[in-house]
């Protein structure tokens, strides 16, 4: 017999609250073994209803109402709320609870995080958590102003929460206490306080409005050298915001913190932002230039969260995509305007594909917006994030800049101080286009759109003709056709000149569109090239001969779109029955040619594979891992023996440089990283040895790892000196050591054996999510392994295991797993019995429902 499904909640029967909180009062109390929480409600009646306050795990110590204390008749106590009998509409609501952080390992609510003389209690509230600190109407669409006091001992100097800190002191000789006010109307899930011992680095900021801002970062004495990447980049956000959107920081004081036990990358609380150190902490010595750059976009996420999220939040969890694809859409065009614009959508484009189009092929597929959910910490997702963020890049590419400037004014202009939803953010952007409207049902219906096309020319005129097709998802409406926006160029096949430019607009479920007056050159064809920077979140199947897809690599102004015709070459290879690669590797040769020299990222990013996780979502059903990575193996050997006479050549020519953080520094890094692979691939002469000398002359992060990697996947003669030094160098960096066990994990050659004896390092660390995830997570994008019984098996022990203390990390470790039903049927029938078995003994909602949508869907 399997557990009970737990039950479902639906949008359609949303009702807003029955009462809404005109002010909180909070007084948290931390001693040794717990902590009280002192709760002062001013409470007012909004509609008929019962006054029903959230909570879980907490002891209550008393309630009073108006000034009286409840007899225990008065009200209704259960684990999951405090349901009080004939409410007046206007109380003041008292209440002391009793919790302990110290033991608590969900990661949400007050939690302890860290050891010795890093130990510290921090909140994470965001979606349900505040009600594991105090009874309350725990849902977003509840705002009030919050007033909150900290008191603990004094050996935990740094006291912080959300807003404006109004008052300090001593109780007694060994305890003190901060007060802090946040004036802003906020939900409870950002709510944010800090008991700590830590290190702050300071700055500050002027905003447009005249605004003198202190900008603190918090870390670890430890880490608090490594904070200065971050400051930059916070600084850099609010510039930007300002620039882009008018929209200017509205506090006194912004504070980020970093913490190392933290399940989310980093967490928006109103003016106290929490972090999880790989987000924050940033130095050339330990941080490789993609993580460092991930730090910049990750805080300035957060801080562009203070209007999208904050000022203007969700009415229910169901609108999550509302605040977080707005913003994700926000955080990759700041990082565009700090890098190369086409690194950056390559970036975007790359995750979308490997990671959410996953999700929309597998039995976890939901739309942007779901209309049901059990659990809503499993709804934080690659669709909900990437697909939401693809959605508004639609909307803004289809309105244009000045447009979709004008309707986003008009949406923080109507809106501010409100939890709203999506219909009311497209009413926004509608009064500068009223076909915004069209887009709702891309928030409705799950699945990635197939967009097939073709092209033909008649005189001087040429005709695209496109089709869509979506894959019908269980349990959901037939799927309907989308508006999907289709940036088009024309190119001339012998003169590379681009003739004619469009943004096309399919409705339906075929049409056809229409270029006059295209003058082509003697003896040309024109080359038509759908689909630019990706306009659209879909998969693309256009009749391109192979020649004219390595035309667009040498015409196309756009260096995604380059990166794309490449990514078109490479699928039809290893999905085809051709061994000759040779269109493929010529037109990669002539493009690196060009670009190493003045676009190094770009020429890197033009070797992509994709990764064999990617790969994978083409099959439905009898799905091969060993088959499909041998495939790709052999094109990564035919590729780097194409171009073996070159590679040592380009190498050396990127030379030794003193470390700079700069694109075109941190693009050299990448290229040099790349080929020394390539080399190692090709079997070039003295390969080994610029390996290792590599890593011996390293000025950063990213030039030692690039190498050491290089070292293990190749399994070089020395690799086990390397791995060695390395771990000695870095022993008290934890999130270098993170990228050691990744390393290592990630090797092909790497045994199940060999990663189950990592986890069993006494260095690796259950309840530290970083470390779980360098490990288990890096599995999962080695299909060979994960999908052999002995590699589910490990998978399916770590959920178990997390199931009672993290059940948000087991459930994403779950994912993993998702498309079981794609491999052939013998794999298929011993990995739904170990599900089934799980499925007995979890108990978790987060595991227990994608245990049943993974089972049923």
């Amino acid at each position: 017999m399997t557990n009970q499904q737990p039950t479902k909640i639906y949008l359609k029967d949303y009702t807003p609250p029955s009462f809404d909180v005109t002010k909180v009062d909070l007084d948290i109390q931390l001693f040794d073994e717990y902590a009280t929480v002192y709760s002062k409600l001013l409470m007012h009646r909004r509609y008929d209803g019962k006054l029903v306050l959230l909570g879980r795990s907490l002891e209550l110590q008393s309630i009073c109402v108006n000034g009286k204390s409840l007899s225990a008749d008065e009200y209704t106590l259960d684990d999951e709320s405090l349901t009080l009998h004939d409410a007046a509409d206007e109380l003041t609501i008292e209440t002391v609870v009793r919790i302990t952080p110290q033991t608590n390992t969900t990661l949400e609510g007050l939690y302890q995080s860290g050891q010795g003389d890093e130990l510290m209690f921090v909140t994470q509230c965001e979606p349900e958590g505040f009600r594991k600190i105090t009874y309350f109407p725990d849902r977003p669409d509840v705002l009030t102003e919050y007033t909150t006091r900290l008191e603990a001992p004094k050996r935990f100097k740094t006291l912080l929460a959300n807003g404006n800190l109004i008052e300090s002191g001593d109780v007694g000789d060994d305890r003190h206490f901060t007060i802090w006010h946040d004036p802003t109307k906020k939900p409870s899930y950002l709510f944010a306080a800090v008991i700590a011992n830590l290190e702050v680095l300071s700055d500050s900021y002027t905003t447009i409005e005249g605004r003198d801002v202190l900008l603190e970062v918090y870390a670890s004495a430890h880490d608090i050298d490594k904070c200065h990447v971050g400051m930059q980049a916070l600084k850099d956000a609010m510039k930007w915001d300002e620039d882009n959107y008018g929209r200017a920081y509205d506090l006194d004081r912004y504070m980020i913190v970093a913490t190392s036990q933290f399940n989310m990358g980093a967490m928006e609380n109103k003016g106290l932002n929490i972090f999880n150190t790989s987000c924050v902490l940033s130095s050339p010595e330990t941080t490789s230039d993609e993580r460092s750059f991930n730090v910049k976009s990750v805080i300035a996420h957060e801080y562009f969260h203070n209007w999208t999220g904050n000022r203007i939040t969700c009415r229910d969890w169901f609108q999550l995509c509302l605040k977080e694809g707005f913003t994700v859409f926000r955080d990759q065009s700041f990082s565009g305007d700090f890098r190369s614009k086409a690194v950056q959508r390559i970036e975007d484009v790359a995750l979308l594909r490997s990671a959410q189009f996953a999700e929309d092929a597998g039995t976890l597929a939901h739309p942007v917006r779901p209309e049901s959910f059990v659990e809503i910490n499993n709804f934080y997702t690659m669709t909900i994030y990437e697909k939401g963020a693809e959605i508004v890049r639609m909307l803004a590419n289809l309105l244009g800049k000045e447009k979709f400037r004008q309707g986003t004014d008009e949406y923080f202009r109507r809106y501010d101080g409100m939890a709203v939803t999506v219909e009311d953010f497209l009413s926004a952007l509608s009064v500068a286009d009223e076909r915004v409207s069209l887009f709702m049902p891309w928030y409705r219906q799950p699945g990635t759109p197939v967009l097939s096309g073709s092209s033909r020319i008649d005189g001087d005129t040429v005709v695209v003709s496109l089709a869509q097709v979506t894959r019908h998802v269980p349990n959901y409406d037939a799927p309907i056709a989308l508006p999907i926006p289709v940036d088009t160029a024309i190119f001339d096949s012998v003169t590379g000149e681009m003739l004619a430019s469009q943004m096309l607009l399919l409705t339906k479920d075929q049409d056809e569109f229409v270029f006059d007056g295209i003058q082509l050159s003697d003896g040309a064809h024109p080359v038509v090239s759908v689909l630019r920077n990706f306009s659209a979140p879909v998969k693309l199947d256009f009749n391109y001969t192979d020649e004219d897809l390595a035309r667009l690599v040498a015409f196309e102004t756009e260096g995604f779109n380059q990166w794309q015709a490449l990514q078109t070459l490479v699928n039809r290879w290893l999905f085809g029955n051709s061994d000759d690669a040779a269109i493929l590797t010529d037109a990669l040769k002539t493009a690196v040619t060009k670009l190493k020299d003045t676009d190094p990222m770009l020429a890197a990013r033009l070797f992509d594979l994709p990764s064999e996780k990617e790969l994978a979502m083409a099959y439905d059903t009898d799905y091969d891992p060993v088959a499909v990575k041998a495939r790709r193996d052999k094109l990564k050997a035919l590729i780097a023996q194409a171009l073996s006479d070159v590679v040592s050549d380009w190498y050396a020519s990127l030379g030794n440089e003193v470390y700079a953080d700069t694109p075109d520094a941190r693009g050299r890094r990448l290229l040099k990283n790349v080929l020394l692979d390539l080399s190692l691939t090709a079997g070039v002469d003295g390969a080994d040895a610029l390996a290792y000398e590599q890593y011996k002359n390293a000025s950063c992060m990213s030039e030692r790892l690039g190498a050491l990697i290089a070292i293990i996947h190749h399994n070089l003669e020395q690799k086990q000196t390397f791995i060695d030094d390395f771990y000695s160098r870095f022993s008290d960096e934890d999130l270098v050591i993170d990228t050691w066990l990744a390393a290592q994990t990630s090797a092909s050659h790497t045994s199940i054996d060999e990663i189950a004896g990592l986890m069993a390092r006494d260095d690796f660390d259950w309840n530290t999510p970083n470390r779980v995830r360098a490990v288990l997570s890096t599995l999962a994008a080695k299909p060979v392994q994960l999908w052999s019984e002995a590699g589910v098996a490990l998978c399916l022990s770590a959920v178990e295991r997390l199931d009672g203390s993290n059940p948000l990390m087991a459930a994403r470790l779950l994912t993993a797993l998702a498309r079981w039903q794609t491999l052939s049927s013998e794999p298929k029938v011993v990995i739904k019995q170990k599900l089934e078995s799980l499925q007995t003994k979890a108990k978790s909602k987060n595991v227990l429902e994608f245990l049943g949508n993974m089972l049923n869907g």
